[in-house]
């Protein structure tokens, strides 16, 4: 049975510790209904934009959220067909989560639905039946060449009797599914849609795992922002064995556990402001506007129940004392701080209202 190659590196452990983290505050932030729908929503525009813009869709974000939406919109019918096509997908996905195994008909079924309308029907949900060679489109030059099609239902059984498996279980989440990724990718079981498939049955395993993490995130805007380091990536991995199944993994899960981990952390940066801001607005009983520095000093202070000014000296290294006092005062004439003591030893501490 296939078992991965792979090293857990300095860089792969940071980037979990981050992503842990992020989750744990994520899931347990007190955000309002509307604030959690209005997170889903823009992270599924931003997973379709950009899963399929990185396929060469033309569609603009503004585009694709009018066709989600149900807006008409002037373009070819393809992209739109596409943008609908991998929308349905991600709604299908949760439908897959419920299924107690991954199975060789779910990763068909993701890849008819990523390609409906799009391509023949001798094509959808069929595992290819010709040898293919991925081409760099501006050199020509031959950059993958993915197994023999002969040798497809093979290799993404023997994966899916992995994946499936109880040593797969006790890998962590992200790991796997950054394994998932890259090898469907370089099976390339289909003649099109391998992309979206590989990315997408990647996210089935995040949701199945319990890392859905409230279906905040979007990782296709991080591909997509620089698609020649997502590729690279790849890669990298490639050069490291003639096999699929050979191939050594660790460059590839730095690079895919380093997107989850930026992808998270600005969610949670965008939760912790909102959060925030809904606690501010409970204890003062208005809303008020604080500055990028007092967002921090608060968010400081609540996490030690409170501090000097030396503290937070070393928490705005780059600040000025003089203006973090500043800051720290106007923070007390809003109501929000309060200080106690009144000598260099002071503290200062978030009022109880």
């Amino acid at each position: 049975m296939y078992s991965p190659k792979y090293s857990i590196t300095n860089d792969i452990l940071r980037h979990i510790g981050e992503i842990e983290a992020a989750k744990e505050l994520i899931e347990n932030a007190p955000l309002v209904p509307s604030f959690e729908k209005q997170f889903q929503s823009d992270a599924v525009i931003r997973t379709v934009h950009h899963g399929t813009h990185i396929e060469g869709n033309d569609l603009t974000f503004l585009q694709t959220k009018k066709v989600l939406e149900g807006e008409t919109v002037m373009a070819r019918a393809r992209d739109i067909q596409e943008v609908v096509n991998y929308r349905n997908v991600v709604g299908f996905l949760d439908e897959l989560a419920k299924t107690p195994n991954y199975s060789e008909t779910d990763l068909k079924e993701i890849q008819a639905r990523v390609v409906e309308r799009i391509v023949e029907t001798s094509k959808i949900g069929m595992f290819r039946t010709t040898s293919v060679v991925i081409k760099n489109e501006d050199t020509g030059e031959v950059i993958l060449r993915p197994p023999a099609f002969f040798d497809v239902p093979f290799l993404v059984s023997e994966f899916l009797s992995w994946l499936n498996s109880p040593v797969a279980r006790e890998i962590h989440p992200i790991l796997k599914a950054g394994v998932t990724h890259y090898i469907i990718s370089a099976i390339h079981p289909f003649i099109e849609g391998n992309g979206r498939t590989a990315r997408s049955f990647a996210n089935l395993v995040l949701i199945k795992d319990g890392f859905d993490i409230k279906k905040f995130f979007a990782l296709e805007e991080h591909f997509d922002a620089d698609p020649g380091i997502y590729y690279q990536a790849f890669s990298e991995v490639d050069k490291t064995g003639e096999k699929v199944f050979d191939r050594d993994l660790t460059a590839w899960l730095a690079y895919f556990t380093r997107v989850v981990a930026v992808e998270l952390v600005k969610i949670k940066e965008k939760v912790k402001r909102l959060s925030l801001d809904s606690r501010l607005k409970l204890k003062i009983g208005r809303q008020i506007p604080l500055s990028e520095r007092q967002m921090r000093i608060v968010e400081y202070i609540t996490d030690q129940g409170g501090v000097g000014m030396a503290t937070l000296k070393s928490v705005l290294r780059m600040v000025s004392e003089d203006t973090i006092l500043r800051d720290v005062r106007d923070l007390v004439d809003k109501g929000i701080l309060k200080k106690q003591g009144s000598t260099k030893a002071a503290r200062y501490i978030m009022v109880n209202k």
